[in-house]
């Protein structure tokens, strides 16, 4: 690995990227008491930058102890016992019973080896901004979960290049970015694809696809598999109190609507896996009992937080697919 990163798109000042760089590599044991660091002119040939800027960064890590001048030889390390915390900055779209299970197992995986903040943007793109730029050089890894909100990749892009990875959901703009991520056009097909004997017995498939917060990729899946296995199939956006036809089966994202299909198949005094079906996404403890069992298409978010740690921790640059399964119950 080399020894500095510096990105030019970043917004965080060159000084700060070569000093967060010297400590990076003084605890990840790449540079040792006594190492000598490259000539300021060195420094400022490769990068481009001006020699000010390199004396700058020197000067700083001088002043905290770290480095020491020997007039017309250069600059040394000169302690590597300074408190070095790593801050990792976390941004997740929104807390909820799956997310919370994610964050716990990467706290739990990363065992104290950091200070972790974590923030919510709630898929609002001011806010999104507002938080990764107040963000911005304060720390020394970016854990950003964009989701599919549009506008967000540019000040994804400001962040130090290196020190990002993207969490649960990926797309084309961000393929270069370390990640670990669901496949959802696969996730949906596969899961289906597993359930096809049960679905037989049912005449349609509804998805309820609002489009503010779910990926497109379900969409992309559900409708692949059905052309694929000739299915009626249908797509709507919301579900409130409309009458459910006999031999449905809804795919359901979104928890309030899980809720609103199984009171109004109450009212209709529907049986759950005769009468309709229900696929909800995302498997939490209480889908286990509801109604006797609801089938779920749900990734392992708490594989997913451990293998975000291990990213983090051993510094890998990957884009990881988290698995995902068809867990099958008495609701289809």
């Amino acid at each position: 690995m080399k020894l500095l990163q510096i990105e030019n798109s970043s917004t965080v000042p060159k000084y700060k990227q070569i000093v967060l760089s010297i400590e990076m590599a003084i605890a990840d044991e790449r540079l040792f008491r006594n190492d000598k660091l490259p000539s300021v002119n060195k420094i400022s040939l490769e990068f481009s930058i001006s020699r000010d800027t390199v004396l700058l960064a020197y000067e700083e890590l001088k002043k905290r102890g770290i480095v020491y001048a020997i007039p017309g030889k250069g600059y040394y390390v000169k302690s590597v016992e300074f408190s070095f915390e790593q801050r990792i900055f976390v941004l997740f779209d929104e807390l909820n019973a799956f997310k919370e299970e994610l964050y716990n197992s990467f706290l739990k995986a990363m065992d104290n080896r950091a200070q972790i903040d974590i923030y919510f943007h709630h898929f609002n793109l001011d806010m999104f901004k507002k938080l990764i730029n107040e963000s911005n050089g304060n720390y020394s890894k970016y854990i950003i979960m964009p989701t599919n909100l549009k506008g967000a990749t540019p000040y994804i892009k400001g962040l130090p290049r290196q020190d990002v990875y993207i969490l649960d959901q990926t797309n084309p703009e961000l393929k270069d970015y370390p990640s670990v991520h669901q496949n959802f056009v696969t996730d949906i097909y596969n899961a289906l694809l597993k359930g096809t004997s049960l679905l037989k017995k049912y005449q349609k498939l509804l998805l309820i696809f609002p489009g503010h917060k779910e990926p497109i990729g379900m969409v992309e899946g559900f409708q692949l598999f059905c052309n694929e296995f000739g299915f009626e199939h249908q797509i709507i956006t919301d579900f409130i109190e409309e009458e459910i036809d006999k031999g449905s089966v809804f795919i359901i994202p979104n928890d309030e609507h899980l809720v609103n299909v199984i009171v109004q198949a109450k009212k209709q005094h529907f049986h759950l896996g005769t009468d309709f079906g229900i696929i909800s996404y995302n498997d939490t403890s209480l889908k286990k009992v509801v109604e006797n069992g609801i089938t779920t298409i749900s990734t392992d978010f708490k594989a997913m937080g451990q293998t975000l740690a291990e990213m983090v921790v051993n510094n890998k640059k990957e884009q990881l697919e988290n698995p995902s399964q068809l867990i099958l119950r008495k609701s289809l």
